[in-house]
């Protein structure tokens, strides 16, 4: 492949080929992989989309899309000289239809730019997560992406009123426009959701938005067990609007304090802690939530806590559970994020606890999770002794543990980062086998060439 030969389709500031751009555009927020991109292009339509497919069709050229970079499972990464397809110049706004409460954009839309967008307009984009900053609504949709607030307003799915694809074929196709009631057979939408760029590239998105939310009340709470943690978050979801329920263990807020200075909470330590958010819609929601609250203290489930007084409080408490990540970033954690049925977390963590202390007794492992989904996120420390190469071979090592697990459970080995490259190969534990045929023989169809984001899913 030259460059003359993309030149045919994008002028030459939508290309780049030299090193620094194929390494940044041609990964994710994994770290554990080689990059080989031949090259970046940053299409500004579908109709270009469409003809680049069409291009690498007849030249045998793999594309790998590319959005935010924000995942964490490989599945936007380039590692066999494949064309990276960036959506960061399709970034546009292009209608918005007040009675439907709709709102059309390209696929590069940045999640926050689009929540901004829906305040701007008396409305609520209510999908959120700690990456809202740099994520793209593209990549959100095409992993189903699910966040702090599942909880009360559900996945990415729900809120996906149509696409605009280009499948592997290089046809353009305008999915369920809009339709609050379609019963035309397939709703191919609901394929492309979730599908990880494997077949096809989505180009727009119609994105229904909901009604701006009450005043929230934001806690945060010291809980000395799980069994209790449970407890809390089963009084929350009866007795109040409950609209987020976050836990992490006491090692992930000292490195968060560490990195940020932010202010303790409270002087009580404790081995878990949850960050709740419920709606007060009026007085007696406030009460209610205190009351509940007082409860849970009273009960010995809450060993200390505090509500916010403010916004910029609130604010605060979140980042607690929030900068999590960005605060363990410095120690190239592998990450495993699975999930499992709300009411069977205590006994899956303490599979999990035995399992991670037999294999890493010396290592540092850090948890948190949406409690209130079912989804926790393991995250071991790489020691500073210790080669990537080296750490991820015993990781790995140990995943095939971790998964059965889960498979005991009846859960699954991704809960929201997808299976991309790093789980491909134990899909098993989750789906059946005649399962993951007919997810090959989906990938076929839509694109018979192998030529969209091959390799990731399954082989």
């Amino acid at each position: 492949m030259s460059l003359s030969e993309l030149q045919q389709i994008f002028p030459p500031d939508q290309i780049r080929v030299d090193e620094d751009s194929r390494n940044v555009y041609g990964r994710d927020w994994t770290t554990y992989f080689d990059i080989k991109a031949s090259a970046v292009v940053f299409p500004t339509s579908t109709e270009q989309v469409a003809s680049l497919v069409q291009w690498a069709r007849r030249h045998k050229v793999s594309l790998v899309p590319s959005g935010g970079r924000t995942g964490l499972s490989g599945a936007a990464c380039a590692l066999s000289g494949e064309v990276v397809v960036s959506f960061e110049k399709m970034n546009r706004f292009l209608d918005f239809n007040p009675v439907d409460q709709t709102v059309v954009c390209e696929a590069g839309v940045i999640t926050e730019a689009l929540q901004n967008y829906a305040h701007e307009k008396g409305l609520h984009y209510p999908v959120d997560f700690a990456a809202r900053g740099s994520s793209q609504i593209g990549g959100n949709v095409a992993t189903n992406a699910g966040g702090i607030k599942v909880v009360r307003y559900g996945m990415t799915r729900e809120w996906i009123a149509g696409l605009k694809v280009v499948t592997g074929t290089g046809q353009i196709l305008e999915l369920n426009n809009a339709l609050v009631k379609n019963a035309t057979g397939y709703d191919f939408r609901h394929l492309f959701i979730g599908s990880e760029g494997t077949l096809g590239f989505i180009t727009e998105v119609t994105v229904r938005l909901a009604p701006p939310p009450p005043p929230l009340q934001v806690l945060v709470l010291a809980v000395p067990d799980l069994e209790s943690v449970m407890k809390i978050f089963a009084e929350f979801k009866t007795k109040t609007a409950l609209t987020a329920f976050e836990m992490f263990a006491d090692n992930a807020l000292e490195h968060v304090l560490r990195g940020t200075g932010l202010p303790r909470p409270f002087d009580t330590r404790s081995a878990y802690y949850v960050v709740a958010e419920a709606e007060k819609n009026s007085a007696q929601d406030e009460e209610r939530i205190l009351a509940v609250f007082e409860s849970c203290l009273e009960q010995g489930w809450v060993a200390d806590g505090a509500l916010a007084q403010s916004e910029a409080q609130a604010k605060t408490f979140w980042r607690y559970r929030e900068d999590i990540s960005e605060n363990l970033s410095k120690f190239s954690p592998y990450k495993n994020d699975v999930s499992v049925a709300i009411s069977k977390v205590p006994a899956f963590m303490k599979d999990l606890e035995i399992i991670l202390k037999n294999a890493y007794p010396a290592w540092e492992v850090v948890w948190f999770g949406h409690i209130g989904d079912g989804n926790l996120h393991i995250n071991i420390l790489r020691p500073a002794d210790l080669s990537k190469e080296q750490f991820v071979r015993e990781c790995r090592a140990v995943d095939g543990l971790v998964f059965e697990a889960v498979r005991r459970q009846r859960g699954s080995i991704s809960a929201e980062h997808g299976v991309g490259l790093t789980k491909k190969t134990f899909l098993n534990y989750t789906r059946s086998d005649a399962e993951v045929e007919l997810m090959r023989g989906v990938k076929r169809v839509f694109d018979p060439d192998n030529i969209i984001n091959p390799g990731k899913v399954f082989g």
